[in-house]
């Protein structure tokens, strides 16, 4: 059941995300700051979907472990 509400959540938010309603439908959109939450959702939907696949769109903003015992070395010094 799982991997069957990971697959929807997939579909459904790039959909959303693709915007082939190019706007017009969405008012919301108008309005500022509320009118960007309805993309942070679906963002938020999909990479938590791709992460249940171990696909992970964020890895790139995470420092590697070797950087890390590098940077520990130099402040023990």
């Amino acid at each position: 059941m799982k991997k069957i509400t990971a697959i929807v959540g997939i579909v459904v938010s790039s959909i959303y995300l693709l915007n082939f309603t190019v706007g017009i439908w969405e008012l919301p959109d108008n309005l500022p700051i509320i009118g960007n939450l309805d993309e942070f959702a679906a963002a938020t939907l999909l990479i938590a979907s791709l992460k249940y696949f171990n696909i992970d769109l964020t890895s790139f903003l995470t420092r590697k472990k070797k950087e890390e015992e590098k940077d520990q070395v130099r402040k023990d010094k």
